[in-house]
């Protein structure tokens, strides 16, 4: 059985199907019919019609940014491997990325391979989350995913500071998904937020996936962890995008809700005062009439 029929088999797709699919408008579900069957990936990225759209979104607008600054690679990341869905289906995208844009695309996981680890408070979201959640069947993952990505294992506190030294300048951070639940954990992720500016993009895509419940606040979890790094990072922004969602064809899809923009407000791209460009010039229509006074009778 094939991934695609597994998640159609799941009840609460067909769930997440009528509720944010099918009540966005006709016609663009019949437009996104004839994309599906003849549309370039591209197109299906903008018509949401990739398999974790928000992985599909995030790294191809990296991947067009990076080439735009000159570029030849960029990294993405996934927090919170779990079994490895997630990740798998982040290599099947890269590859269509980087065929799409030229882009090669280094991808990284980040997991304790355990399970997740006890939770410290209230703030850990516990009636949701808890001890041993999500554990990965390690041996298996690793023989589907070796040489495409990378494993990192093991509490991100112990982890995080090595791979913050090994990053490159010119393979920066274009894409970030972190889905760990924890507050704790969040904000042991969003460590790699303060590493130095020319690791990112200067503008880089992020999507947390655990801020949509009825319980997540801004005093708890992803939401919380945000709140502090933006408090005490001053070059550096976590923020929503607030004109996202009209930009988007289908609206109705918790994944646009959930991403982010990671500002590095100290990289040289924001520090550059003097571009070498031409000067923006807007044009007046109603200069075209001057002298003519019965136009505007």
């Amino acid at each position: 059985m094939s991934y695609l029929t597994k998640r159609l088999s799941d009840k609460r797709q067909w769930n997440k199907l009528f509720k944010q699919r099918l009540s966005e408008p006709l016609h663009l579900n019949l437009i996104a019919l004839f994309v599906f069957l003849f549309g370039s990936f591209r197109k299906k990225v903008a018509y949401d019609l990739v398999i974790r759209p928000q992985y599909a979104y995030g790294i191809l607008e990296a991947a067009i940014s990076a080439k735009k600054l000159g570029f030849t690679t960029i990294s993405v990341i996934e927090f919170g491997v779990a079994n490895g869905g997630g990740l798998m289906n982040m290599i099947e995208i890269a590859k269509k990325v980087t065929k799409s844009t030229g882009i090669n695309v280094d991808i990284y996981g980040f997991d304790t391979g355990t399970g997740m680890p006890d939770p410290i408070d209230f703030r850990d979201h516990p009636e949701y989350y808890n001890t041993g959640d999500f554990p990965m069947n390690k041996a298996a993952l690793e023989e589907k995913i070796t040489g495409k990505a990378k494993l990192i294992y093991g509490p991100i506190k112990d982890t995080l500071e090595t791979f913050k030294k090994s990053l490159s300048e010119d393979c920066p951070i274009g894409f970030i998904s972190v889905d760990v639940d924890y507050y704790s954990s969040t904000k042991e992720v969003l460590e790699l937020f303060t590493a130095e500016a020319h690791s990112f993009l200067p503008l880089t895509h992020v999507y947390f996936d655990d801020i949509f419940m009825p319980h997540h606040n801004d005093k708890c979890g992803e939401l919380l962890a945000i709140k502090e790094f933006n408090d005490n990072n001053p070059y550096r922004n976590i923020s929503y995008h607030r004109f996202f969602e009209n930009q988007r064809l289908f609206k109705n899809a918790n994944w646009v809700k959930q991403m982010y923009y990671f500002h590095v407000l100290d990289h040289d791209y924001r520090s550059n005062l003097k571009r070498n460009r031409k000067a923006y010039v807007l044009d007046n229509p109603y200069l075209k009439f001057e002298g003519n006074k019965k136009q505007f009778d």
